[in-house]
């Protein structure tokens, strides 16, 4: 028997997506805002995961079932604002009846000329996990789907020598009130951020008290998220908003405190600590902990003797 090809669908073209899914032909070949209420189709729309070349922001309002975001599945039955930057993986499975009420598809050729083009890899909800969504309140929602009809309408008005660049200030907005409704929803769930925050200070005081430093190097951000089950981008701005500071400056900090038990209990050189807490090279943990401690190892280890 014929095994069954896995293998993600790739759409190119946003035009090419909205035939697979059965959807009208895109006004813009670059930029395309489906409002799904009255989206009639008899198209069989095709299955299993997928990649697109372009960002993807759709707002669910209902979808049970599962959603795949890369090997995983996770419950999302209260819906809300999801996010993909292009080539991610995602797709859906054992969800027939999910409702997408709006899904903006921005190629990134659209944003060239603009800031945005370039400011847009600073959101870094386009990387976060599906689990890790936007859940909005019923007057944030509101916000949203203003917005998205602001879209909507410059994209079914006469196209002009301004269209570009209102589109492109709109979808700026979007993203600046999704940046801020995130932020309320660390606020929300300090809880659940405070919980993940002991299990990453445990996660590392394991790592180093095993001396998997000695053996895998640097504990990196990658490691940590996927040992909290949550995405690196979702880690450091969970993070940032308890903190103040990213998961990388989360690790050096940790680093530097474990260097300085080091270099004031033991009698390691320089060489030696720097080995223990993971580093391949010591002038590289030299270079960090006087950018941290403004002291060099050496002298920090003899104000102890």
């Amino acid at each position: 028997m014929k095994k069954k090809d896995s293998s993600p669908l790739k759409f190119d073209s946003i035009s090419n997506a909205h035939q697979a899914f059965g959807l009208p032909k895109p006004p813009h070949p670059l930029i395309s805002l489906v409002n799904t209420a009255g989206v009639v189709s008899d198209t069989v729309r095709p299955s299993g995961s997928h990649l697109l070349s372009f960002y993807k922001i759709s707002l669910r309002t209902k979808l049970s079932g599962s959603l795949k975001y890369g090997q995983g599945y996770y419950d999302f039955a209260e819906g809300g604002l999801l996010f993909a930057a292009p080539n991610q993986l995602i797709g859906s499975s054992d969800s027939k009846d999910g409702i997408s009420e709006y899904v903006l598809l921005i190629h990134p050729d659209f944003l060239i000329g603009y800031p945005l083009a370039k400011n847009i890899r600073q959101y870094g909800f386009f990387s976060y996990s599906t689990n890790e969504a936007l859940h909005l309140s019923e007057q944030e929602k509101t916000t949203i789907v203003s917005t998205f009809k602001l879209i909507e309408e410059e994209l079914n008005s006469r196209i002009d020598d301004f269209s570009q660049e209102v589109i492109v200030t709109q979808i700026e907005l979007l993203l600046n009130y999704a940046k801020r409704f995130y932020k309320r929803q660390f606020i929300t769930r300090k809880a659940t951020s405070n919980a993940l925050l002991q299990k990453l200070e445990l996660l590392l005081d394991e790592y180093f008290s095993d001396e998997k430093s000695v053996r895998q190097g640097i504990p990196t951000v990658h490691y940590l998220a996927e040992n909290l089950n949550i995405s690196p981008n979702y880690l450091s701005d969970m993070l940032r908003s308890l903190t103040g500071q990213n998961a990388q400056q989360h690790i050096h900090d940790k680093l530097i405190e474990k260097a300085k038990e080091k270099l004031s209990t033991t009698n390691l050189s320089i060489s030696e600590v720097a080995y223990a807490i993971g580093f391949e090279h010591s002038q590289s943990f030299s270079k960090l902990f006087k950018l941290k401690t403004k002291v060099s190892p050496l002298a920090f280890k003899r104000s102890f003797d």
